[in-house]
């Protein structure tokens, strides 16, 4: 599948058993709501495809690996309605990579944002390079991490959650990540790609239901998402729509 115009790209090569999705934005590789869409419906159909085994998931270019929500559509949201219509976005992405049958490796090869962070949160093994450096600016803007943060506690712990939310201007080193857990490996920008397809490799080597099982397991306790992400859309759709969050977008655009 592969899909390209003013609202990003979306592409999946395959190798093997292995897919890559790969996605991209002219901004810092940011989601607008039909990127989300579409990369949730990858996930899914990746998710029911019998010949694959693993996903790779990547974002194009080699600076930003995600800056998160798309400014410029979050600029354009005029009632509660479309605010939460579009953080719901977020929420039906990481349930897609939550409740997909396969493993899901995030390769990482620049800094994330906010949502980005989220994203990478909701990989099961992630690769990163010591560029890739984290950042929840969400407070900065007037609203919270409040759909992605499920994810990023269950996997750097609530206190470190606090500690990147609370600090919205102050970037985590990508050393900072790897050590609270988000990242799996740190490899330098050389080697990234080979490191990640040598342990691709390797997973799809092995039994299939073995690692369905796994992901069962790995995902364990995440049941009320289904539904706890939709309520913290509500909660980020609201806050969008407020003078402080306008003032602040128009700003961080200038």
């Amino acid at each position: 599948m592969s899909s390209e115009n003013l609202n990003g790209s979306l592409e999946t090569s395959y190798q093997n058993t292995i897919a890559t999705v790969q996605f991209g934005h002219p901004a810092s590789n940011s989601f607008p709501r039909t990127l989300l869409d579409a990369l949730t419906t990858e996930i899914n159909t990746l998710s029911r495809n019998e010949e694959v085994s693993v996903i790779i998931l990547k974002s194009e270019g080699s600076k930003a690996f995600c800056s998160g929500a798309s400014f410029d559509e979050l600029l354009k949201v005029e009632n509660e309605e479309q605010g939460i219509e579009f953080f719901s976005g977020f929420a039906h992405l990481l349930n897609a990579m939550r409740n997909c049958n396969k493993l899901i490796i995030g390769r990482v090869q620049g800094k994330a944002v906010g949502g980005g962070v989220g994203i990478i949160s909701a990989c099961d093994y992630v690769f990163a390079t010591p560029e890739s450096d984290i950042k929840l600016s969400e407070l900065a803007i007037g609203i919270g991490p409040f759909v992605i943060e499920p994810a990023v506690s269950r996997k750097i712990g609530k206190t470190a959650m606090t500690a990147m939310t609370l600090a919205p201007h102050e970037w985590k080193t990508a050393e900072w990540a790897f050590e609270k857990g988000l990242y799996s490996v740190l490899s330098d920008s050389e080697t990234l790609d080979i490191e990640v397809g040598s342990f691709a490799q390797k997973l799809s080597s092995y039994n299939p239901e073995a690692l369905y099982e796994m992901k069962k397991i790995i995902w364990e306790g995440t049941e009320q998402w289904e539904s706890l992400l939709f309520e913290r859309a509500a909660i980020t759709g609201k806050l969008v729509l407020s003078d402080f969050t306008r003032n602040a977008l128009l700003q961080f655009k200038k």
